[in-house]
């Protein structure tokens, strides 16, 4: 589907969250892997979500959450996918590979961890972090009451980058994207949402997904 807006919307972000809870997600799977801070592989994990205790889940859930949940349209910004370059198709064929097996592929989520670390050094610990989920998607009439039939499944990943405080306890994201993105209450083939949680400069790692700083600067001042 072709986006019909430039912006995101605050409404489809909500619908996501308020469905982040320990009693209402339907995650499915939580991925991920420990780096240190000489970007070295400290290794992995990857578990059914529904098996974590209900303390594991929430606290997994807060980390997910901050992506979409973000400031729409300063931290959390949708971008058109670039896709000229093979490194680009080949990382949106690894992520759809991922989310179409629903994380439980290890030789997939390890080449997707060698891809961030590459691409990332911070000169502290951090944590990759990956979430899927597969939301029904409500009927809306025209006076915006839900129906319980579903009007479509969207399926997608949320990747989360974290410092590691303690024991490998990863703290609030200051990086991550939502794939592919939400938008009009559908999937959006076209764009992803990436999320910066502060002023720095993650140009190596959005320029995976072929977006450039400069023309996403370019673009602001336009609109």
């Amino acid at each position: 589907m072709i986006s019909r807006r430039e912006n995101i919307s605050r409404e489809d972000m909500l619908e996501l969250t308020r469905r982040m809870t320990p009693a209402r997600t339907s995650f499915t799977r939580i991925a991920g892997c420990y780096v240190d801070k000489d970007g070295d592989f400290e290794g992995s994990f990857n578990v059914n979500f529904l098996k974590l205790s209900q303390k594991d889940k929430g606290k997994n859930l807060e980390i997910a959450k901050v992506i979409p949940f973000s400031e729409t349209n300063v931290q959390l910004k949708r971008y058109k996918i670039g896709e000229a370059s093979g490194e680009v198709r080949g990382l949106l064929q690894i992520l759809n590979g991922m989310k179409e097996c629903g994380l439980k592929n290890d030789a997939l989520m390890d080449t997707f961890y060698d891809i961030i670390m590459e691409s990332y050094g911070s000169g502290a610990p951090y944590g990759i972090m990956v979430f899927h989920d597969r939301y029904d998607v409500p009927v809306k009439t025209l006076d915006k009451e839900r129906q319980w039939e579903s009007e479509e499944v969207y399926e997608y990943l949320i990747c989360a980058l974290c410092p590691l405080t303690g024991e490998y306890e990863p703290d609030k994201p200051f990086w991550g994207f939502l794939y592919p993105a939400f938008t009009d209450r559908s999937s959006d083939w076209n764009h992803i949402n990436i999320f910066h949680a502060d002023g720095r400069n993650y140009e190596k790692l959005d320029g995976l997904f072929g977006v450039k700083e400069k023309e996403s600067k370019e673009k602001e001042e336009i609109l």
